[in-house]
């Protein structure tokens, strides 16, 4: 029974796709401009300095950013929807546990992501020369860890929208751009302040994006990076979880459910 009110719930999300082109189209704009614009600086870069390889990275790092951007997304927007159309209270109402929307938006987050991530690797391929499968099989687990820290982020941006209501939307953009510089998405940390690298060294974003840089320039990887980021993605899933139902548990308590559903 819990497997068919999840399928119901990524049913009814994916309806909202299939019925409206607009809405399908926003899932592809922003990252094929993304991609458009670092792979053409990229490759003026790599035009007036020397630095072999800068597509590579650049490319790589971009693609790998919109795993984990759109997989806080998948969350946060799917709630963010329904507070705008008054269902927030329909959902809750129905006989669905808080598990079961989580795990809902989840899976649809990943079939949006995979199909992203595809298009993509395409365009990427056939526009830059630059081949994702190159990562190899250590691929499928960065693009895990990636997504799995995104939705732990994700789940704690909900708490909060729920917990504080629309004054809170700009929180689903803006939290992933507060992680960006300090998860040396697109340089090492070594660049980064003294201070400011215990901090990225305490995200496991860092360790993939640090693992893909070492995997495109050496082909080999430290299997310590990936554990550590598998270990600190644990620790966040947890945590982020938790801070979710008890932020959700909180506001259903206080009656704030009702005030943002009808806000």
């Amino acid at each position: 029974m819990m497997w068919l009110r999840v399928w119901s719930l990524m049913k009814r999300y994916l309806y909202l796709y299939r019925r409206s082109l607009a809405r399908a189209g926003e899932i592809f704009f922003w990252p094929v401009m993304d991609l458009l614009v670092w792979g053409f600086v990229t490759k003026y870069v790599e035009q007036q300095v020397d630095v072999p390889g800068a597509v590579l990275f650049f490319i790589g790092a971009m693609i790998f950013w919109d795993v984990l951007y759109r997989s806080q997304q998948a969350i946060t927007i799917a709630i963010m929807e329904d507070i705008w159309v008054r269902n927030i209270l329909n959902v809750f109402v129905a006989p669905v546990s808080l598990f079961e929307f989580t795990l809902a938006t989840c899976l649809v987050g990943v079939l949006k992501i995979s199909v992203i991530t595809m298009v993509l690797g395409v365009i990427a391929f056939f526009g830059y020369q630059f081949n994702l499968l190159t990562v190899g099989p250590l691929l499928i687990p960065f693009l895990a860890c990636l997504m799995l820290f995104g939705w732990s982020v994700g789940m704690v941006t909900m708490g909060i929208i729920l917990r504080f209501g629309q004054a809170a939307e700009a929180l689903v953009w803006g939290v992933p751009f507060l992680l960006q510089p300090v998860s040396a998405v697109f340089y090492p940390v070594d660049v980064l302040p003294p201070w400011l690298q215990y901090v990225a060294w305490s995200l496991p974003s860092t360790y993939v994006f640090e693992g893909l840089r070492a995997v495109l320039k050496t082909g080999t990887l430290d299997g310590r990076l990936l554990a550590a980021a598998i270990g600190l993605n644990v620790l966040y899933v947890i945590a982020g979880a938790a801070i979710f139902a008890w932020l959700f548990n909180r506001c259903r308590r206080e009656g704030n459910l009702s005030r943002v559903g009808l806000q």
